[in-house]
């Protein structure tokens, strides 16, 4: 998917003034609450008419000031699932999904109603009035009613927001899907650095104040702290890309080469043996050491070369970045640490990292890394 914009739009005191470009088949985009993640989905979505600009998708302007162009929400072909699922009160599940065909350029089969039901795991739910699901399953039913308007884009805001955590658990693995078994193009917005880690591993896009103040990669991202904020601040690090390898049943642990050396994680149960993952590894989990340590707790030791040594803003802190097989990996030290040890460009160090710091850390690749 491409997709680039140019917009301004002012809401009372409130101004949205952004421009983003990707090409990648799912967008992230992060921000804290009040930022413009909402509103600049309901310009995307023509729910909201920007005062000025210009908006390609996938090579087609469904808006352009200039020519006063302005393509309706409901030709855009884009499925939105909002933080409420919104569903009929007076439908039932079967009814609130039909709704969704009825937008679709052709009305979609008994096979593809099938299909989505199936992966989004519904099928127990379609008699049933949307009063009587939990907020968990109205959700699922609301991505199924956007996903058989046979959408060009689908839009995610913050669907998981209003969910508690073990509801989020429970439906996040299907968003994931979704992402992983087909080709639809996505822009997923959360202010939750964990959400956005597991569906938008390629790009992201960090908005505030109504701008957009970074979009690249989102392994570059993740290794910004001043993108990241104060909440989310401690969670920067490096996405590593790594393969499944096998299971340690006895111990509970799953092993990941990456990709010559071996990395231990707590089991990943829902991957299977032979599948890449992405592992998030927080700076401030590394541990650095000029030998492999011996008789220590910890199994993930990585060989690398000192590649960069850079004092962090604060006055205690060191950003020292290795080269592992190729890929980035950053260490958050003291400046006590880093004065002791010492790093330098071209140094060979060891870098320990607690298995049970990576719990919930490693996820199933995406679209591909």
């Amino acid at each position: 998917m491409t997709l680039s914009l140019d917009v301004r739009l002012r809401q009372g005191d409130f101004e949205l003034a952004c421009e983003l470009e990707s090409s990648e088949r799912v967008v992230g985009l992060f921000g804290p609450s009040g930022a413009g993640k909402s509103s600049l989905l309901r310009v995307i979505a023509g729910l909201a008419r920007p005062d000025s600009g210009r908006i390609e998708i996938a090579g087609r302007c469904v808006f352009d000031s200039a020519r006063g162009l302005h393509v309706p929400a409901h030709r855009r072909r884009i499925g939105v699932v909002f933080q409420q699922s919104r569903l009929f009160p007076h439908f039932n599940v079967r009814h609130n999904l039909d709704y969704g065909g009825w937008f679709s350029r052709r009305r979609p089969g008994r096979a593809r109603f099938d299909q989505v039901v199936d992966m989004l795991d519904i099928g127990d739910l379609l008699g049933r009035r949307t009063r009587d699901l939990s907020g968990g399953e109205s959700q699922r039913v609301a991505i199924g009613r956007a996903l058989l308007s046979d959408p060009d884009l689908l839009l995610l805001d913050e669907p998981l927001a209003s969910l508690d955590a073990p509801r989020k658990r429970e439906v996040l693995p299907y968003i994931e899907r979704i992402s992983a078994e087909s080709d639809l193009p996505i822009v997923f917005v959360s202010h939750q650095l964990d959400e956005l880690l597991r569906l938008a591993n390629r790009h992201v896009a960090a908005i505030r104040d109504g701008r957009v103040v970074f979009s690249g990669a989102t392994a570059e991202f993740l290794a910004r702290p001043d993108l990241l904020g104060e909440e989310a601040g401690p969670a920067a690090g490096v996405l590593l890309n790594a393969r499944l390898v096998s299971h340690e049943t006895d111990y509970g642990l799953s092993v990941l080469a990456c990709p010559h050396q071996k990395i231990y994680v707590p089991r990943l149960t829902e991957h299977r043996v032979g599948e890449s993952v992405t592992v998030h590894v927080r700076a401030r989990d590394v541990i650095l050491a000029r030998k492999p340590p011996e008789q220590t707790s910890a199994l993930n030791q990585l060989a690398g070369v000192v590649i960069g040594v850079h004092p962090d803003d604060n006055d205690y802190a060191v950003d020292v970045v290795l080269d592992i097989d190729g890929q980035r990996l950053d260490a958050r030290i003291t400046r006590r640490s880093a004065a002791a040890l010492d790093p330098q460009p071209g140094q060979t160090l060891h870098a320990v990292i607690k298995s049970l710091a990576l719990a919930e850390q490693a996820w199933q690749r995406l679209g591909g890394l």
